[in-house]
C-alpha cells in the first residue's frame, strides 16, 4: 500500500468509519499488490470502437468514387442495425436509475451503433439531401437519436455525442480547440445561445435528480455547461469594449459561485479545478480593464515589481484551495 492510500485508510479509522480490524484486512489486502485489468481492457474496447468507426469514414472518403452511394449507405445501415440488434436482445431495458450490464461489449456496440448512425445520416444528407437546405434538421435528428440511445442503454459516451450534436445544432463547437475559435465576440447572439444551453444543461440537472432520472449524468452535463458558460464569457470580456462586458463577467460570476458549490455536492475534483481556473481568468481580465480605466499603467514600473509576487502568491491560493478541497472531501 503506497503512502497516500495508507494515509486514506488511516483518516477513516481515525474518524471512526471503519473498524481496526477492517483497517488491517485492508492493509493486508493491498499488500498483495493486487490489480484489475478491467480499466485497460475497456481503453483497448474503446480504442477498437473508435478505430473501427474511422476507418469506415476513411474507407467511404478513399473509395466513394468505386463503391457507390447506395452501397456505402446499405454496409452502414446493416453495421447499424446489427449491433442495436444486439444491444436490444441482451439489454435489461431502460431503468430511471444507473444500468449494469453483465457483459461490458454492450456499452461499446452501443457507442459504436450511435456513431455508425451520425455517419449514416450526415452522408445521406450530404449526398441525397433528404431534408433540403435544413441542414440543421440533419444534425437534430441523430441528436435526438442519440439521447434516446444513451438513456436507454445507460452510455454516456452516447450522452457526450448527443451535447455535442445539441451545440452544434445551435452553432456551438464544442472540442477544445473550436470552443477557443468560435467567434463569440463577433457574434453576440451565439454567445447568448452558447449560455442560454448552459444554462439549460444545468436546469435538466436540477429536475432530473429532483424526479431521480438517471443522477448520474448529471457530471457530463455540468462538464459540458461548466465549459460552454465559462468560454463564452470569458471570450466576451476579453473582446467587448462596451459596457456588454458588465454582462458577461456577472455570469461568469454567478457560474463559478454555481459551480463552486455543485463541485462540492458531487465531491468533484475536476469541476472545482476548472470552476478556478475560469474565475482566475475572469476576474485578471476584470482586474485589467479597471487598472486600465483608472490609468494605472503610467506606473508601468510599481505594475512589473508588483507582478511576480501577485502570480507567486495566485499559485500558492490555488494549491491551498486544492488541499482544502481534497481534506473536505473526504
Amino acid at each position: 500500500m503506497n503512502k497516500f492510500d495508507e494515509e486514506s485508510v488511516k483518516s477513516l479509522l481515525e474518524r471512526n468509519f471503519i473498524t481496526e480490524n477492517q483497517f488491517n484486512e485492508i492493509k493486508a489486502y493491498r499488500s498483495l499488490n493486487i490489480f484489475s485489468l478491467n480499466a485497460e481492457l475497456k481503453l483497448f474496447l474503446y480504442l477498437s470502437v473508435l478505430m473501427f468507426t474511422s476507418g469506415i469514414g476513411i474507407l467511404i472518403y478513399q473509395n466513394i468514387d468505386t463503391i457507390g452511394h447506395i452501397a456505402i449507405l446499405s454496409i452502414l445501415l446493416i453495421a447499424i442495425v446489427v449491433c442495436f440488434f444486439y444491444c436490444f436482445k441482451h439489454s435489461k431495458g431502460f431503468q430511471k436509475n444507473e444500468t449494469i450490464f453483465e457483459n461490458p461489449v454492450i456499452e461499446y456496440l452501443v457507442l459504436a451503433g450511435s456513431i455508425l448512425s451520425c455517419i449514416f445520416m450526415g452522408y445521406l444528407q450530404f449526398q441525397y439531401k433528404p431534408f433540403g437546405e435544413h441542414y440543421g434538421l440533419a444534425t437534430l435528428v441523430p441528436t435526438i437519436f442519440s439521447f434516446f440511445v444513451a438513456y436507454y442503454f445507460d452510455n454516456r459516451s452516447v450522452l457526450s455525442i448527443a451535447i455535442t450534436g445539441l451545440a452544434a445544432y445551435i452553432g456551438i463547437s464544442v472540442t477544445p480547440q473550436d470552443l477557443v475559435n468560435n467567434d463569440f465576440h463577433t457574434t453576440q447572439n451565439l454567445s447568448y445561445s452558447a449560455i442560454a444551453l448552459g444554462g439549460l444543461l444545468v436546469l435538466w440537472t436540477i429536475y432530473s435528480s429532483r424526479i431521480a432520472l438517471k443522477t448520474h449524468f448529471n457530471f457530463i452535463y455540468l462538464t459540458f455547461a461548466l465549459h460552454i458558460i465559462s468560454i463564452a464569457a470569458i471570450s466576451n470580456l476579453l473582446d467587448s469594449y462596451d459596457l456588454t462586458w458588465v454582462i458577461f463577467a456577472a455570469v461568469l460570476a454567478l457560474s463559478s459561485f454555481y459551480f463552486y458549490k455543485i463541485s462540492y455536492e458531487l465531491k468533484s475534483i475536476s469541476l472545482y479545478v476548472f470552476m478556478i481556473i475560469y474565475a482566475y481568468i475572469g476576474v485578471n481580465i476584470v482586474l485589467v480593464k479597471f487598472l486600465n480605466f483608472i490609468e494605472f499603467f503610467d506606473f508601468w514600473e510599481l505594475f512589473i515589481l508588483i507582478l511576480p509576487a501577485y502570480f507567486i502568491g495566485s499559485i500558492v491560493l490555488f494549491i491551498k484551495l486544492i488541499k482544502k478541497f481534497n481534506k473536505e472531501k473526504l
